[in-house]
């Protein structure tokens, strides 16, 4: 996720661009930068890092141009660096590009473009875009972008200015945000409404595969047939503050309604129905596999339940014993590692102290890695030996959801591509299990649009003292997460315990009134997990029950029964740690709790 925006009209454009970005920052901080037609010349200046350093580069600098885009950058292909910084141009500088988004086939695309003789200088999938508007020039920008994006696959959100047209700029949207903004006599794009609200209030929001074209006779907005669209403005009530926040309240529930985006882009191009599974550029033969006798997963944390649920799929799908670690405590019990050990560490943030110190040990070892991260060029994807990288972008809230869910995800792809090399599951296993990933996302849109339940149950929540969370299987990972986000964000005392483990001591915490959240989403364990609550009910507990659809006995044992829609078991805990993460974050709004910087927690733990 990073941010884009784009300004045409009679004041200096420069100001206007570092000032729309600031508004996107939150979009991504690894890198900035800016395109400006000066003097009938595209000039780029970018640079790695925050803002700030692009604007450091900028202050003793005169610009006069009255057109230019610019681009704040959440890495997703190559590191964050001078050079993999937006804007990116063609080979002889005359088109200048910002990219939201990423580019599926890019790898196809490049390949066919060096073919024809174009030369590229970054890592990233966004260069071949000015070189494919480049190919399709012919005197006309927005026909060029138009026939560029019909080669494209994936999403895009795009700013395009040519020095050859110096008086326009060309933009386009498929699967990722841009709104129009209209001015007095000028005219703005941009990824979120932020960036142009201190200029107007007046924008256009604009739908998939509508394309701009800005030049100072107006605004006009059309279809890849150039046919003309007609939309009405929306006019903005929002302030500055809500209206970073995308209209929510808190970043947190942003990002929660956030998930169903970032699933689906972190399957991108790695999960395609008949397709081999992909893991980008990491490469696990089956001599490689079935080399390892053991996988250690080792995070902290919510990356550490993330694991939990790792463990189950790995050793389900690829059949090979896997130990879930927490790594603050990995280093210190002298782990048995060799080279037939594979070490999966997972960190949000790719700088998780505990974490990095237990990968080097693994390293010094022998042991081949693999990070999950959602941090291009991080300390812990530089150092590990492969990488599979999270597409939630950025996360501002401390307590982490969307990142939670897409560490799910990649766990499940390592998981698939390990049982497809090694062959332990059947091949119709596989795509049953791919095809019920690719229907996560709209699963997950359709229990957002459902939290009436979870709401009203906060009102029996907000003022426990203590809330117990029980689960088995899969069920008890999830349970642990869900109560880690009541507690971190509610300040509620809150504990999770396997449903079997009831009987041998924490039955004697249950009395008249104790809240317990109850997940029951697995179909082998459905009625033992219906026994247990039937034991808490027994003495005196208010429980709220998550259920698979269909399983509507588990309201006759329960205050209150929440649904999740039917899933493989398998898949579950992407579907069923959503409620959990809705009723923490109402729990702690209706406490009056700091939401997005619960006290003493920090987001990233660099120290140990």
């Amino acid at each position: 996720m990073c941010g884009i925006v784009g300004y045409l009209g009679k004041k200096k454009a420069v100001s206007i661009l570092i000032e729309g970005l600031s508004k996107l920052e939150y979009r991504g901080y690894d890198s900035a930068g800016i395109a400006l037609i000066e003097d009938g010349v595209v000039k780029v200046q970018k640079r790695k890092g925050r803002l700030a350093n692009l604007g450091e580069t900028l202050k003793d600098t005169e610009l006069n141009s009255k057109i230019g885009i610019g681009h704040t950058r959440w890495a997703t292909h190559g590191e964050p660096s001078d050079l993999n910084s937006h804007p990116h141009v063609n080979g002889d500088g005359t088109i200048a590009v910002v990219h939201n988004g990423i580019i599926e086939n890019y790898i196809v695309l490049k390949e066919w473009l060096v073919s024809e003789g174009y030369k590229f200088v970054s890592e990233t999938d966004t260069e071949v875009i000015p070189h494919l508007v480049d190919y399709y020039y012919n005197g006309n920008l927005e026909d060029a972008v138009i026939k560029a994006t019909q080669k494209m696959e994936g999403s895009y959100a795009l700013g395009v200015i040519s020095e050859k047209e110096p008086g326009k700029i060309v933009a386009v949207r498929k699967d990722s945000p841009l709104i129009v903004g209209v001015g007095e006599n000028e005219g703005f794009i941009a990824s979120d409404i932020p960036a142009v609200l201190n200029h107007t209030r007046d924008v256009y929001l604009l739908e998939d595969k509508e394309y701009v074209v800005i030049t100072e006779d107006g605004i006009k907005i059309m279809n890849s047939k150039k046919e003309e669209i007609k939309k009405e403005i929306f006019h903005v009530t929002w302030d500055v503050d809500a209206a970073e926040k995308g209209g929510y309240e808190h970043f947190m529930l942003k990002e929660i309604h956030e998930q169903p985006k970032a699933i689906k882009d972190t399957l991108t191009s790695r999960i395609v129905k008949g397709e081999k599974i992909k893991l980008d550029s990491i490469s696990l033969t089956k001599e490689q596999l079935e080399n390892i006798d053991r996988i250690y997963i080792v995070a902290c944390g919510t990356a550490y339940h993330s694991g939990v649920v790792g463990k189950y799929v790995i050793e389900r799908l690829a059949k090979v014993p896997v130990e879930i670690d927490i790594a603050s405590e990995f280093r210190y019990r002298n782990p048995l590692i060799n080279e037939r050990t594979l070490m999966i560490a997972i960190s949000q943030s790719g700088e998780t102290a505990d974490t990095l110190g237990a990968l080097r040990l693994a390293k010094e070892k022998g042991a081949r890695i693999i990070a999950i991260t959602n941090v291009v060029g991080s300390s812990i994807s530089r150092e590990a030996d492969d990488v599979l990288y999270t597409w939630a972008g950025p996360e501002i809230a401390v307590a982490s959801t969307k990142a939670y869910t897409t560490m799910l995800i990649a766990l499940y792809i390592i998981s698939l591509y390990m049982a497809e090399i090694k062959g332990t599951v059947k091949q119709s296993e596989i795509e049953k299990v791919k095809d019920g990933l690719l229907n996560l996302s709209e699963k997950t849109v359709e229990i957002l649009n459902n939290t009436e339940k979870i709401k009203n149950f906060v009102e029996k929540v907000y003022d426990q003292r203590d809330v117990y969370y029980l689960g088995r299987g899969l069920d008890y990972a999830i349970a642990m997460e869900g109560s880690l986000k009541l507690k971190e964000i509610s300040y509620i005392h809150s504990e999770a315990y396997a449903g079997g483990e009831l009987k041998h001591g924490t039955i004697a915490l249950i009395e008249e009134g104790t809240t317990v959240i109850a997940l029951a989403t697995q179909e082998d364990l459905f009625e033992k997990m219906v026994s247990n609550i039937k034991e808490v009910k027994t003495r005196g507990a208010n429980v709220l029950g998550i259920a698979m659809e269909g399983h509507d006995y588990i309201e006759k044992t329960v205050d209150e029964a929440v649904y999740i829609p039917r899933v493989m078991p398998i898949l579950a805990p992407v579907l069923s740690v959503i409620p959990l993460q809705v009723l923490a974050y109402y729990t702690a709004v209706r406490k009056g709790c700091d939401v997005d910087k619960p006290r003493n927690l920090a987001k990233s733990v660099t120290v140990e």
